[in-house]
């Protein structure tokens, strides 16, 4: 029996591995123009991390998490990066930088949840963590910033959700009535919610189960329960999200059951990933570091998009993953011509342009050959080419040929 990928893995192969790339390659851009750096953390850390930085009531730490015995020590793959980020921050003192700390991430996530549609136990995240400050600016600076990737990756027309948490004080008085009123549904709730009411009720608000929706209509809003700080910081945040032309829905029921989650939450919806539409979410998370050890306060915000789920957005809004072309694919017909063409795939190559060599064989087969490689010109050589310096470049789409100079390749070839 042959052994197979493991359940809620997979392979990505050519051509979809090349629009992965794309995608990194233009998240990097867009993180490079916010003034945003990477930081690379490693993909296991101490257990403790997570239980202390996702919450031990999170589905994530009490179901999902990759944990093993490494002599003695427990640890776990991360099923996130923000507490693995603020672990870094924490620990080589960045707080002793002055202004606001920009760190993104591209990255393995591990959970051992039910595979779906665009959800995997192996999946990527892209995301970043701004540290430093608890100005409403930033925020809005931040939400911005995730605008501004999905639409540079070809993603346009996802819904933004925004809502505020408050603050500790408000948000503790909200979670006595939301616990007071679900005490009187506790029956008629899904088993999830119904431990959820008891240990964490704002996780109750998340819930997807059908069973739970008309219940979860019956409670407060948070915002009866704001303070004024809290109620003027989230009307900042909305009007400088006014400014840059961003539309927002406000979701009084898009919360976050950690204690440590302040202020703004925000998630980006598409419909391209049907009921599982979220494609990012993010929040601010002012008691973080302090959570985790830090003696020194380190408001933040930060959010992550599944990679996995944005690659299947940019897939659908092209149509379809586009096969993969080549420049030029070289048909030597010769062992000479081989060698010859050996030299001049090494010269485009080191002005980024990419190259096939073959080896010699009959024109038909090379032909066969360069359409199979989806070669948008292929360069013909045999004994005569060799003998006048002039080689055939034949358009694959047109069917045009014309006698060339290894001088003038790389000029035609780019234009």
């Amino acid at each position: 029996m042959s052994i197979r990928a493991i359940k809620g893995t997979r392979d990505i192969l050519p051509p979809a591995s090349a629009v992965w790339n794309e995608i990194e390659e233009t998240s990097r851009r867009v993180f490079r123009t916010f003034n945003v750096h990477e930081i690379r953390t490693p993909i296991f850390e101490e257990t403790a991390l997570f239980s202390r930085g996702v919450g031990e009531e999170t589905d994530i730490v009490s179901k999902e998490m990759y944990t093993f015995d490494d002599h003695g020590d427990s640890l776990t793959l991360r099923p996130e990066n923000t507490a693995s980020v603020i672990r870094a921050f924490i620990e080589h003192r960045m707080d002793q930088i002055p202004g606001v700390k920009k760190l993104f991430y591209i990255g393995p996530m591990f959970r051992r949840e039910r595979p779906q549609k665009g959800r995997y136990r192996q999946f990527s995240q892209i995301g970043a963590e701004l540290i430093g400050s608890d100005s409403p600016t930033v925020d809005a600076e931040t939400i911005e910033l995730v605008d501004t990737l999905l639409k540079a990756n070809g993603v346009h027309g996802a819904r933004l959700l925004i809502n505020s948490v408050g603050d500790p004080e408000s948000r503790a008085r909200y979670i006595a009535r939301l616990k007071s009123d679900l005490e009187k549904y506790i029956g008629e709730l899904s088993p999830d919610s119904q431990r959820r009411a008891v240990t964490n009720p704002l996780r109750v608000l998340d819930s997807k189960d059908p069973q739970d929706q008309p219940i979860v209509e019956k409670l407060p809003s948070i915002h009866e329960y704001l303070n004024e700080a809290c109620t003027e910081h989230f009307a900042a945040v909305r009007r400088y999200l006014d400014d840059r032309g961003i539309a927002y829905e406000v979701t009084p029921r898009l919360v976050r059951g950690l204690d440590y989650y302040t202020h703004t939450t925000f998630e980006f919806l598409h419909g391209a990933l049907g009921a599982q539409n979220a494609i990012c979410g993010g929040g601010r998370y002012n008691g973080l570091a302090e959570s985790l050890g830090s003696k020194v306060p380190a408001p933040g915000i930060g959010f992550s998009i599944g990679e996995d789920r944005l690659v299947m957005a940019v897939e659908e809004a092209r149509g379809g993953i586009p096969a993969l072309s080549l420049p030029l694919f070289i048909a030597p017909m010769t062992e000479a011509a081989f060698r010859k063409g050996a030299l001049i795939a090494r010269a485009l190559r080191a002005q980024n342009i990419a190259v096939e060599v073959n080896a010699p064989a009959k024109m038909k087969r090379l032909m066969e050959l360069a359409n199979k490689a989806n070669a948008r010109h292929t360069l013909l050589i045999g004994d005569d080419e060799l003998a006048n310096g002039r080689y055939g470049l034949k358009n694959m789409q047109t069917g045009d040929q014309q006698s060339v100079a290894e001088a003038d390749l790389a000029t035609l070839l780019t234009a």
